[in-house]
């Protein structure tokens, strides 16, 4: 594990089953009985040729100095209280050493020993807690303790014979062992260990009765030596997740819902801004469209009352109406553009000062007719005032 967060501080397994294959160097001494039954074999053989070619038939092979196999156990772990456990398991050792020797007409024969052993234990585990010792980024260690039986089908047999074990009620040997977890999935723990155990067994029979010219003392042998364990458990009934844990997890889901409501508000509220801005953006347009159209529709006005006082005269109250109504409709025009927003005013001014200068353009000049019929009445008026004074 290399995260944090994954780091395992406990092992919240109650009861768990495990299994646990592994590599074993066997403290078994006695091989040399063996080898020198194969020394003594190969001489006799040597010893009967009767020329230098059969002698040279001859062969052999050596047993191996280690006694090498792959032991592997399973058994059921209980969890008294926390970082406590108590385990019973049962192992199975099984190697097999085999020779071929040739003679001196070159026929093979095989020899052989086995060594088989049942053991079964009990064993004590204490998980050692991380504040106490771990490694950078990982979990826990543990420390075992067993005590060893073995069962009937411990023995050794070879090509001259077998041994049997004797049964002991008080147990055989021990073994001690430090493991640490690697991995963790789930109720899955994978502990790594390294230890040593003795097993010692004894027989009723001596090794003469297996191999020749072996010892005729009563016979005894170890089955147990250096092994390194690969320890896989998993738990069928655990702890519960304590409330923290719980509630931790809750608030990261919280926190990521809110989070998620936070970016979708956001998200909606960029989009009404969008929204709003494209809105206020055509408002002015289709205000300063609807202005233009406005004061297209007054100088329109204007130049027809214009054509309409060139081709008849008119007196002087009806163009007085007349440009008051212009005068009206520019004010309602400015006022208009006035409430317009501020980015389409100048726009709305500019079209308005370009309406009046066009209207200002098509004022028609003043009529001559109209002029004289003003004059003559002005005339008719003051001429009364004028005789009186005189």
């Amino acid at each position: 594990m290399s995260a944090d967060d994954d780091v395992v501080e406990h092992d919240n397994s109650r009861i768990s089953i495990f299994l646990q294959p592994a590599i074993s160097f066997l403290s078994f001494e006695e091989r040399e009985y063996f080898q020198d039954a194969i020394d003594t074999i190969y001489r006799d053989f040597m010893s009967t040729a009767l020329d230098e070619a059969e002698s040279l038939t001859v062969a052999k092979q050596d047993f191996q100095k280690v006694n090498f196999c792959f032991p592997i156990t399973g058994g059921l772990q209980f969890q008294l209280m926390e970082d406590h456990f108590i385990s019973a398991g049962l192992g199975f050792i099984y190697d097999d050493e085999s020779v071929v020797l040739t003679d001196r007409k070159n026929k093979t024969h095989n020899f052989s020993y086995t060594i088989q052993g049942i053991p079964l234990f009990l064993e004590y585990r204490l998980a050692i807690p991380t504040n106490f010792m771990t490694l950078s980024d990982g979990s826990l260690f543990s420390v075992a303790v067993r005590w060893y039986w073995a069962l009937p089908g411990t023995e050794i047999y070879t090509t001259w014979g077998k041994l049997e074990a004797e049964k002991s009620i008080f147990g055989s040997g021990f073994g001690l062992s430090l493991g640490y977890m690697f991995a963790s999935w789930k109720n899955f723990n994978i502990f790594g260990d390294i230890g040593f155990s003795t097993i010692s067994v004894k027989s009723k029979k001596t090794f003469a009765d297996i191999v020749p010219n072996g010892p005729d003392e009563k016979a005894k042998w170890d089955i147990g030596g250096l092994q390194l364990q690969i320890r896989v458990s998993f738990g069928v009934w655990n702890k519960p997740v304590p409330k923290d844990d719980e509630d931790d997890d809750d608030d990261k889901d919280s926190t990521k819902v809110s989070v998620k409501k936070d970016s979708t508000a956001i998200k909606s509220d960029s989009l009404k801004v969008s929204g709003t801005d494209s809105t206020a953006a055509t408002k002015p347009d289709s205000l300063a469209s609807d202005s233009t159209a406005a004061l297209v529709k007054d100088s329109t006005a204007k130049d027809s009352t214009a054509a309409d006082s060139s081709q008849v005269p008119q007196n002087s109250a009806e163009k007085a109406d007349s440009t008051q109504t212009i005068k009206n409709d520019a004010v309602k025009a400015d006022s208009a553009t006035t409430e317009k927003p501020s980015a389409a005013s100048a726009e709305a001014t500019a079209t308005e000062n370009a309406a009046k200068a066009e209207n200002s353009k098509a004022e028609p000049s003043p009529d001559p007719a109209a002029d004289k019929i003003r004059k003559k009445n002005a005339e008719r008026k003051s001429a009364p005032k004028r005789n009186e004074a005189r």
